[in-house]
């Protein structure tokens, strides 16, 4: 297992699920103490209209509610345009981002301790309207971006994004 320390500053994204239900997540980790962690910490003693990031935690009430470890803030990617997006990205998304940073220790990959912070920046379609499709795909994403910011690309796999670097293309991209 990669020690926390060397797990500093280590970033990736992931995608989960399928339109309108799916998300995209930008993942940082960072060690307790560290530089990454500072700058982290930052947005959460400065929120502003754009970033809320909560501290994800979960529970059947307020007062069962436990956060999650290692310490996990999440923040939309950008403003929810409803109240049923802004429900969808604290609610559903959060207990997935829970679910997805759970099954990275359960896996190994990180310690469930206060040394590693988990930072998750989260995209949600403004159409999304599963609560059930949303948590999946936050899982999964999480999952997957953590998995790839402990472990690297393959040389394979930059080598071909190298070798493909001028078709390279995006979902979100319709040019030529």
């Amino acid at each position: 297992m990669t020690t926390f320390g060397d797990l500093d500053g280590r970033l990736a994204q992931g995608w989960g699920g399928r339109k309108p239900n799916g998300c995209r997540v930008i993942v940082v980790l960072a060690r307790r103490g560290g530089t990454t962690a500072a700058g982290l910490l930052t947005t959460l003693t400065v929120p502003t209209e754009r970033l809320a990031p909560i501290l994800v935690s979960v529970g059947e009430d307020r007062d069962s509610c436990t956060a999650v470890q290692p310490p996990t803030l999440l923040v939309g990617h950008e403003v929810a345009a409803s109240g049923r997006t802004a429900a969808l990205v604290f609610g559903a998304s959060q207990v997935g981002v829970a679910q997805g940073v759970l099954d990275s220790v359960a896996d190994g990959l990180l310690e469930a301790d206060q040394e590693t912070m988990v930072f998750v920046s989260l995209w949600l379609d403004h159409d999304a309207d599963d609560e059930t499709a949303v948590r999946f795909s936050a899982r999964e994403a999480v999952g997957e971006a953590v998995r790839d910011a402990v472990t690297g690309h393959t040389k394979e796999r930059v080598r071909g994004l190298v070798e493909e670097r001028d078709r390279l293309t995006h979902p979100y991209y319709g040019g030529d």
